[in-house]
């Protein structure tokens, strides 16, 4: 035997998408109901556990044989639950998941969306959903089920029957894509890197229950106080209902189409609104802080050690193969500004639920609370947080791709890059580039590497930031007046994938960089070596000349056209080469004895033993060591130890 396909119906009273595989495999009530394999590639065979049925001890043997490689769509979920099964922590290494291989190839969702874009015969069963919610998950009690609280295979013979077909058609199915997608093999390099990933998510990192316990509690009773004076000042029985609010507010004479958290805000801020109107929106709105929730998923995934796993989703990002965050979601944690000694107090009034405290010393309880949210994640008694993050990574790498020498150089001596870039736009030396004019400098690098325009300079908040409108233009073309080699390699690439879409062959660019067609698929090779992918990928006429257009995963559940263009597919590279250079250092990391427990971006958190044998600087050295494929990119970061996570 060399390799096990399987596929796993469980059950389970914890709640899988609120907890996450890893707390939903530990509840009490968690069992394996079917286990369907396949030898080689062979034929399928089900299990089933629910009735009584065991598994071959051959397979319970291949289960944790180093020698043969299983493989799942999504396979966290059963490596983790067969680790649960089995008493112990299956090893990564031995694990492929086809998922990955369909995300590296843009096509990203689940198994049915990916079976259905490929055209397979065997195409996942739809009946899935309804008999796992029948099977999987506690029922109801009534009178007509006897007052059961779950549902088993002897209720419903018949249902049982199509579940156990429905998970043997699941494993069928991931075997017919891994077969139409064997063309395109994933790298042993990112298996390794794949392997590193679950042993991150094994991992986990420790949870403050304590501090998360509290901030519940205090929120809860301010929704409590909150709800009780907005039904004073609205009269209405329940001012949580959209309709009779929205009803409230028209009778006021305020009519709102919607109520949206931006819409309330802009509303208020243009003071033009009663007084009665104002308290009862900045009410509704405190009700609805839903980055405080986070505190309770925490909670809800933390295991009985305290630690929350499953944080990072590998490939997450189908596009450039960067990870996504789950559950806690660490790449989308609201920042925190208070100092690190208010913190500190803060957290403290926090555990104590004092919340008075907190609205004397503080502007705001639910804001201090939200910047409390990173600090709820917390290293094992003993142990200290090590973060270190990539500085300025996109503008090195762009730079170092277009070979945008000032920039590079400027890199290179570690030098003030906004202040270097301003001092480029507007002929000013970089000793008299004040707070101002900086300002434009850096709003400048961080939107208009990507072929932005005016609109790019807005959405990074250039009109917030206090510049006219009437400069945006300005700035755009200074710009990209002072960075010509950025702005040819945007059309350097738009010219060699719209010659590889329309006439084959091989586009060779910068750094290495080639584009190249291969079965429907455009695939953009990096340096690394690994490959971006859009697939069915073709040109069509427009205003402008032709554009590049391809299918993928849109705004939407399923596989929509989209278009590029040069600055974006300039984006794709510049991103998913960071990935890769994070990728590459946090694997050194681990060899060297900084494991992480998650990353955020281009920032890693490790987590070691609260020793003077583990810096920022040791830490910062591993991260920064030359990369062969990357020769002459100049690599520079920065970091800081901590008991809790933060923002420096």
């Amino acid at each position: 035997m060399e390799r096990l396909n399987l596929d796993l119906e469980t059950y389970s009273e914890a709640n899988l998408p609120k907890v996450g595989v890893y707390r939903y495999v530990n509840d009490p009530s968690f069992e394996i109901l079917l286990f369907s394999y396949a030898i080689n590639g062979g034929e399928v065979t089900c299990i089933d556990l629910a009735s009584g049925a065991v598994i071959p001890i051959e397979i319970v043997a291949a289960i944790t044989d180093p020698g043969i490689i299983k493989v799942a769509f999504n396979a966290q979920f059963e490596r983790v639950a067969l680790s649960k099964f089995c008493g112990q922590t299956l090893d990564p290494e031995q694990w492929h998941d086809t998922m990955v291989t369909a995300n590296e190839l843009g096509l990203g969702g689940g198994l049915g969306q990916v079976a259905k874009f490929l055209g397979i015969d065997q195409q996942k069963d739809t009946r899935g959903t309804a008999l796992i919610n029948y099977f999987s998950k506690p029922c109801k009690p009534t009178k007509a089920n006897g007052m059961r609280t779950r549902n088993r295979p002897e209720d419903a013979p018949d249902k049982w029957a199509t579940y156990i077909a429905y998970n043997l058609q699941d494993v069928r199915t991931e075997m017919a894509i891994a077969e139409k997608l064997k063309g395109y093999p994933v790298k042993k390099s990112e298996w390794q890197l794949y392997s590193m990933d679950q042993r991150i998510n094994d991992r986990g990192v420790g949870v403050d229950r304590q501090l998360a316990g509290g901030a519940v509690e205090i929120m809860t009773a301010l929704n409590d106080q909150n709800i009780a004076q907005l039904k004073k000042v609205t009269g209405l029985d329940n001012p949580n209902s959209l309709v009779q609010f929205k009803g409230w507010l028209a009778d006021q004479g305020y009519p709102f189409d919607k109520l949206g958290k931006a819409v309330v805000q802009e509303a208020l801020a243009k003071g033009d609104l009663s007084n009665i109107v104002a308290e009862a929106l900045k009410l509704r709105l405190s009700l609805s802080n839903s980055s405080t929730k986070k505190y309770q998923t925490m909670l809800g995934a933390a295991d009985d050690r305290g630690r929350a796993h499953g944080l990072m989703q590998f490939y997450g990002a189908n596009r450039t193969g960067r990870w996504a965050g789950r559950l806690i979601q660490v790449q989308n944690l609201p920042r925190n500004y208070l100092d690190p000694e208010l913190l500190d107090f803060a957290r403290e009034r926090v555990k104590a639920g004092d919340s008075e405290s907190i609205d004397l010393i503080y502007d705001s309880v639910p804001d201090t609370l939200k910047q409390l949210i990173r600090t709820a994640l917390v290293p094992a008694d003993g142990n200290k947080l090590v973060i270190c993050d990539f500085s300025a990574i996109e503008a090195r790498v762009i730079s170092w791709y277009a070979n945008e020498t000032w920039s590079l150089e400027e890199f290179a001596d570690n030098e003030d890059i906004y202040k270097a870039t301003a001092s480029r736009m507007f002929g000013i030396p970089k000793a008299d580039i004040d707070k101002k004019i900086r300002q434009r400098g850096k709003v400048a690098t961080l939107a208009l590497g990507y072929q932005g325009s005016v609109g790019a300079l807005k959405a990074m908040g250039a009109l917030d930031m206090g510049i006219p409108e009437d400069e945006l233009q300005g700035l755009v073309d200074a710009w990209r007046k002072a960075s010509p080699h950025v702005v040819n390699f945007w059309h350097d690439v738009q010219r060699g994938v719209t010659d590889v879409v329309e006439n084959g062959g091989v586009a060779h660019m910068q750094r290495g960089l080639k584009a190249f067609k291969k079965a429907g698929f455009l695939f953009i090779q990096l340096p690394s070596g690994r490959r971006l992918a859009y697939a069915k990928a073709a040109l069509e006429d427009s205003d402008y000349g032709p554009r590049i257009t391809y299918m993928g995963q849109g705004t939407h559940v399923g596989f929509t056209k989209l278009e590029t263009y040069g600055g974006k597919l300039v984006e794709n590279i510049v991103q998913a080469t960071a990935r890769d250079l994070l990728a590459q250092s946090m694997y050194r990391l681990e060899v060297y004895g900084y494991p992480a427990v998650f990353h955020v971006h281009d920032e890693v958190v490790a987590e070691v033993p609260d020793s003077d044998d583990f810096s920022v600087a040791a830490m910062r050295e591993i991260m920064c060591r030359p990369i062969k494929w990357a020769d002459g990119l100049p690599l520079n970061a920065a970091g800081f130890e901590t008991y809790y996570y933060r923002k420096d």
